[in-house]
């Protein structure tokens, strides 16, 4: 079964990705969510996700830092990383994709944009 695992500390903006990926879950999609970057660690290190939507200012360990865990030291690649952040500048890019990010993007979010990436991340149809 396909897992998603959405990582913010604010739960409305938790609740609005659930809510814009929620059709993914009618296809068999596990959505999983945490609020900061130690528990989305533990989370990907036991449930192994194929996307995690992950923050990155958050308490206790940052994005990056999550990112850089998956990707370099646990060497987790097949995991699809897309940050989400409000942080835009082209130095927080370039710090995302020296993480190890899949993929950089600016919030507010297009929930359009979400959906389609997620669909064509899984290879599934809505």
């Amino acid at each position: 079964m396909p897992k998603i695992l959405i990582v913010d500390d604010e739960p409305h903006i938790r609740l609005l990705l659930e809510q814009t990926l929620e059709d993914f879950e009618d296809k068999g999609v596990e959505i999983i969510t945490a609020g900061n970057g130690r528990e989305a660690l533990e989370i990907i290190k036991k449930e192994t996700p194929d996307i995690v939507f992950l923050d990155v200012m958050m308490p206790e360990m940052n994005g990056y830092d999550v990112c850089n865990a998956v990707k370099n030291e646990l060497n987790l690649t097949n995991i699809y990383i897309i940050m989400l952040t409000a942080k835009g500048q082209e130095y927080d890019k370039k710090k995302g994709e020296e993480s190890g990010a899949d993929i950089y993007m600016t919030k507010p979010f297009n929930p359009d944009v979400i959906i389609t990436k997620t669909a064509s991340i899984l290879n599934m149809e809505l």
